[in-house]
């Protein structure tokens, strides 16, 4: 029997949490799941761009390496270019979990990107450019000059107040409701670009399909995780650090306080 692995998660928001861990209830059991919160990730990104991060991203997944991760998962989609770029030195996979949705999305003729955080629209488009190509490279200004992009943003204006205020519901129906009013295109698509609007999706009247990353990204790190734990043969149960191996990133690995309000 393959060996369904240890996937860490880094959220930026503890609202993630129960999230994933149905998916993996549902989808993916045996997997086991541990997950790294840090809020002000995010908010440091905000302000300063998701590369003035970068560091403290990669000592996060670096003390989940150390302690057992088989793979990594970054469900904060400003974070994701930064996560997968710290992969070549931890020595396991790490995947940011909007990867295949825009991989899914890229086979349309038009996307629409929709998203609560201006912060979040540029790191998706880019992604999105990268899975468009054949190769990995992404097209350069001169080549995207001659070859217009497919996709178009918007973003839910209000939405992120009321999400950061807790109110919920009113964030997912702000969501549902700027999908709804996006001009249907025949071949079209829109994408979530945050985890944390999944469930607007079901509450959209929109005949294009609307396309959300926790359940497609969670099945990619899952493969990835299992795959490590099989090459590597690790056995069940707990995973013995070495000597002088770091024991985890010295700030939160978990939020516990009530306000789940920041995230992406």
């Amino acid at each position: 029997m393959t060996p369904a692995g240890t996937l860490a998660l880094l959220h930026t928001s503890p609202v993630h949490v129960p999230v994933f861990d149905a998916l993996r209830d549902r989808h993916h059991p045996g997997l086991v799941l541990r997950h790294l919160v840090d809020e002000e990730l995010l908010v440091r990104a905000r302000e300063a761009g998701p590369g003035a991060v970068a560091g403290s991203v990669a000592a996060v997944l670096a003390g989940a390496v150390a302690d057992g991760a088989d793979a990594v998962l970054c469900t904060c989609s400003t974070l994701g270019g930064v996560a997968e770029d710290a992969a070549a030195s931890l020595g396991v996979p790490v995947l940011r979990v909007d990867r295949p949705m825009a991989a899914e999305a890229a086979r349309a003729r038009r996307i629409v990107v929709v998203a609560a955080l201006r912060s979040t629209l540029e790191p998706t488009v880019a992604l999105l450019a990268e899975e468009f190509l054949p190769t990995e490279e992404a097209l350069s200004l001169e080549e995207s000059r001659r070859h217009p992009s497919p996709v178009t943003t918007v973003v839910v204006e209000g939405a992120w107040e009321r999400f950061e205020a807790g109110d919920r519901e009113g964030y997912l129906d702000a969501v549902a409701e700027a999908v709804d009013r996006v001009p249907v295109t025949a071949g079209g698509v829109v994408v979530l670009a945050q985890a944390s609007m999944a469930d607007a999706a079901g509450r959209t009247s929109t005949p294009m399909p609307v396309l959300s990353s926790p359940r497609p990204g969670l099945a990619a790190a899952a493969k990835a995780a299992g795959a490590a734990a099989a090459g590597r043969g690790r056995p069940e149960g707990p995973v013995r650090r070495a000597p002088g191996a770091p024991s985890r990133h010295p700030g939160k690995r978990r939020s516990d306080r009530p306000d789940e309000r920041r995230g992406s």
